[in-house]
């Protein structure tokens, strides 16, 4: 073997563990049961928190994130932080799902053609689409989408 081959093998085995290490070293956002974006706590299954909105009357905030997804860290550090934001979210019954790994959740992404985060989807309790917000959204204009998503339900 080479040393230019070698230097190559070498190479490749630095980036793909830092890769995998930088995967890894990710926080953790979730115990399974709940997601927790913004200290906020999320469903992580659709059927639980579409039933839950159904008992309580209240339309659902569908989420998809990565952790991987700066788009997603600034809405965890900045919209889910706003006190107006985090008082209109209790509008809702939150669901999230991490596109990396959707579980139960694997079908409404596909059915919300969901590729890339962030991305959210509020919808009545009945699985009606009120409206859509794809990429990342302006924090005054998040809430006003909040706020007339709620109201129109």
């Amino acid at each position: 073997m080479t040393p230019r081959k070698l230097l190559t093998i070498v190479v490749l085995i630095a980036v793909l563990g830092f890769g995998y290490y930088s995967m890894n070293a990710a926080p953790v956002l979730s115990d399974h049961d709940y997601t927790y974006q913004g200290g906020l706590e999320w469903h992580e299954d659709p059927d639980e928190a579409l039933a839950i909105a159904e008992q309580e009357d209240k339309p659902v905030l569908v989420y998809y994130w990565t952790t991987w997804c700066t788009y997603c860290q600034d809405y965890e550090d900045q919209h889910y932080q706003d006190d107006e934001i985090r008082d209109t979210l209790d509008e809702y019954v939150l669901l999230a799902i991490n596109l990396d790994d959707p579980g139960p959740g694997a079908s409404m992404a596909a059915e919300h053609e969901a590729a890339y985060p962030p991305q959210h989807v509020i919808m009545t309790n009945d699985e009606q689409e009120i409206t859509r917000l794809g990429g990342y959204t302006e924090q005054d204009q998040f809430l006003q989408r909040l706020e007339s998503a709620a109201e129109n339900q």
